[in-house]
């Protein structure tokens, strides 16, 4: 193989498939990078087993070829070569290659590219096209509630529901859930739901987040992997099997106190209240002062612990509704706040016992519910 290409365009896409090098693996070869030549561009290919990222650069091939070199290395040291044109070679008895740019001359040992895993190809039509914009603000909102704990898995993804011109995502972990509904760019005639991995979709984010053009969106048949592909990158992603919750079932149809305030204050006031609250189970006690009390109407946050004190702030607070109080885990609350990016915040509460809902004042694609904390008011 020998091949020239900037410096520049393979960084960029070292740096786009990184996102899918395993930081730990019982299957060393996955901690490689696969490179072969297609069609007169570099291919770039990586997985974890789990997710697969494959991206093209540009170059100018002289010879054809395949090989698996350290991805971490390879990137740590294409990043700090000078951005000129880099010279990538080897030798058809060698799994390591020889790269050149400017003074710098470097060789890099390998392995068989016939021991990388194969990456699962999806043959199936374009299902969706969603704008990568909106895609991204949706996995933002909704990976926040989904499962870190692998007791369950199915809660560890993020149901996806494609119908008509409409897409919704859901996550949960069973102490909170977060679901969005967006528009699709096109409308489709059927009409499909899955589960995403959270973190295949968290690395998606990653990578769409420079992005401007649509996103498409494939599943194959079987609805056990799925494809994301942008005009030179492609992630494909393997599905949670399963049954995910009725999440629609866990969203209050009613309320009796509507509370807004703006989010800055509201955050800024969650965070600082949660710097007591580490040492006393997490917990953020909300009083709601509606009007008509003697009280003007304002939303108070409290946390406590024996050992390191205590903190109360107030924010002015618009209310309908009677006076309320709830308490919820400081880092959920944290959580949600820090993914609303409005002006201003709703909070729907009913009893210290029910879970409260949380959404962005105005905007009705976004909904956030929170199991509450029984604690001694």
């Amino acid at each position: 193989m020998r091949l020239l290409c900037l410096q520049e365009n393979l960084n960029k896409g070292l740096s786009i498939v990184s996102r899918a090098v395993p930081s730990r693996t019982t299957l060393p070869v996955t901690q490689n990078v696969l490179i072969t030549t297609d069609n007169g561009k570099i291919k770039l290919v990586t997985t974890n087993l789990e997710i697969a990222i494959s991206t093209w650069v540009g170059a100018q091939i002289e010879d054809g070829g395949s090989v698996a070199v350290p991805a971490k290395l390879l990137s740590e040291l294409v990043s700090s070569l000078p951005s000129e044109q880099i010279s990538i070679s080897n030798s058809n008895n060698s799994t390591g290659i020889e790269i050149n740019c400017d003074k710098f001359n470097s060789q890099v040992n390998g392995t068989n590219p016939d021991d990388f895993p194969p990456i699962p190809t999806v043959n199936a039509d374009v299902v969706a096209t969603i704008d990568s914009k909106v895609f991204q603000d949706a996995i933002t909102r909704v990976s926040v509630a989904a499962a870190t704990d692998e007791s369950r898995p199915v809660l560890t993804g993020i149901k996806m529901e494609l119908d008509g011109d409409n897409f919704t995502l859901a996550g949960a972990d069973g102490f909170r859930l977060a679901v969005f509904k967006g528009k699709l760019l096109e409308k489709i005639s059927e009409k499909y739901d899955f589960i995403l991995p959270s973190r295949s979709l968290q690395e998606i984010n990653r990578i769409i987040v420079d992005q401007d053009e649509p996103i498409t969106f494939s599943v194959t048949p079987s609805k056990n992997q799925a494809m994301f592909k942008l005009s030179n990158v492609e992630i494909v992603t393997q599905l949670v099997q399963g049954t995910f919750p009725n999440y629609s079932q866990l969203i209050p149809e009613s309320f009796q106190t509507r509370t807004e305030v703006p989010v800055e204050e509201f955050q800024r006031a969650a965070k600082t209240a949660s710097v007591f609250a580490r040492d006393g189970s997490g917990i953020l006690r909300l009083h709601i002062n509606s009007p008509g009390n003697e009280n003007p109407e304002k939303l108070s946050i409290l946390s406590r612990s024996e050992e390191v004190g205590e903190n109360e702030s107030q924010i002015e607070a618009k209310v309908e509704g009677e006076d309320s109080k709830i308490a919820f885990n400081s880092k959920y609350l944290t959580d949600v706040l820090s993914v609303i990016k409005e002006e201003k915040v709703v909070i729907e509460t009913t009893s210290p016992s029910s879970p409260g809902v949380i959404k962005p004042l105005g905007q009705e694609n976004y909904i956030h519910v929170v199991m509450p904390m029984f604690v001694q008011w």
